[in-house]
C-alpha cells in the first residue's frame, strides 16, 4: 500500500538533480535528457511517467506489479515502461527508478559522477 504520492515535480526535481539532465519539450510533453539521450517523458496527465527498460526486465515489471507498471499499445515494440505516480511506495523508489533509466542514457563517464549510493 503506498505511503504516499510522488507528483510531477518529485519527478522533475530528481531527474534535474543528475548529472548533465536537461528538460526538453518534445511531442507536447516535459521530457529529461543525459547528455542529450533521454530517460524520461511525463504525459500530459501528469499521473505517470515513462523510463528506459529492457524489453526482458518489463514483462516481468509489469506481471509483478501491475498496478505500478504498464505499456501502452503504441509504446510495445519501446524499450519504455510507464510507472505509475500514485503506485510508489515512497521517493526512494521513484528515485531508484529515475536514477536507473538515467544510467541506462548516460554515457559511462556520467556514472563517476553520481553521487554515492545512487
Amino acid at each position: 500500500m503506498p505511503i504516499m504520492t510522488a507528483g510531477p515535480d518529485d519527478v522533475r526535481r530528481v531527474a534535474l538533480s543528475l548529472p548533465e539532465t536537461k528538460e526538453v519539450l518534445a511531442w507536447g510533453m516535459p521530457t529529461f535528457r543525459a547528455a542529450g539521450k533521454m530517460f524520461v517523458t511525463m504525459p500530459d496527465d501528469e499521473t505517470s511517467f515513462a523510463v528506459r527498460c529492457p524489453k526482458l526486465e518489463r514483462g516481468e515489471l509489469i506481471a509483478a506489479e501491475p498496478e505500478k507498471f504498464w505499456v501502452p499499445p503504441h509504446e510495445a515494440s519501446s524499450h519504455w515502461v510507464r510507472v505509475r505516480l500514485a503506485a510508489l511506495e515512497d521517493l526512494d523508489e521513484l528515485q531508484d527508478i529515475i536514477v536507473d533509466s538515467w544510467k541506462q542514457a548516460a554515457p559511462p563517464r556520467l556514472a563517476e559522477e553520481l553521487p554515492d549510493g545512487r
